[in-house]
């Protein structure tokens, strides 16, 4: 039996101003809008630290948090004014660097820019890690 599929949408595969859509079964979209809710009721602390830092748009763009992306990925922030994908590398990540490499390979793709911070860096000097966003976010912002 076939998955059932969603529609065609914006949110799960592409926007309307690029004209890409995907289609993504309903479950699956369904689970991971499930998980990014439970990644930002439970955030890591370096996560945490990093949007208290960027919301309310001090960097002169609004930031979502653990936001799903193309049907398969959650990202940590994202700047949707810009597409710009602020990643939060912790020991998650690693011994990940092929997959992550795969999944801004994929971003990138569908028109989103990848910028990573280690959590250290946001943990012991949060300005460095903020600069490295707000250069992200100036670069891209007339683009």
């Amino acid at each position: 039996m076939q998955p059932r599929m969603g529609p065609l949408t914006p949110g799960t595969g592409g926007s309307m101003r690029e004209g890409r859509f995907t289609r993504v079964s309903v479950h699956r979209e369904r689970v991971l809008d499930e998980r990014a809710a439970g990644m930002r009721r439970a955030p890591t602390t370096s996560e945490a630290r990093l949007f208290d830092a960027v919301r309310g748009r001090r960097l002169g763009v609004g930031f979502r948090r653990q936001v799903p992306l193309l049907g398969r990925f959650i990202a940590d922030l994202l700047a949707p004014e810009v597409r710009l994908v602020v990643e939060v590398d912790g020991g998650v990540h690693d011994g990940r660097a092929a997959a992550d490499e795969r999944r801004d390979r994929a971003l990138a793709r569908a028109g989103y820019r990848v910028v990573r911070a280690q959590a250290d860096l946001v943990m012991h000097d949060l300005p460095a890690a903020l600069a490295i966003v707000a250069a992200a976010v100036e670069r891209y912002r007339g683009s």
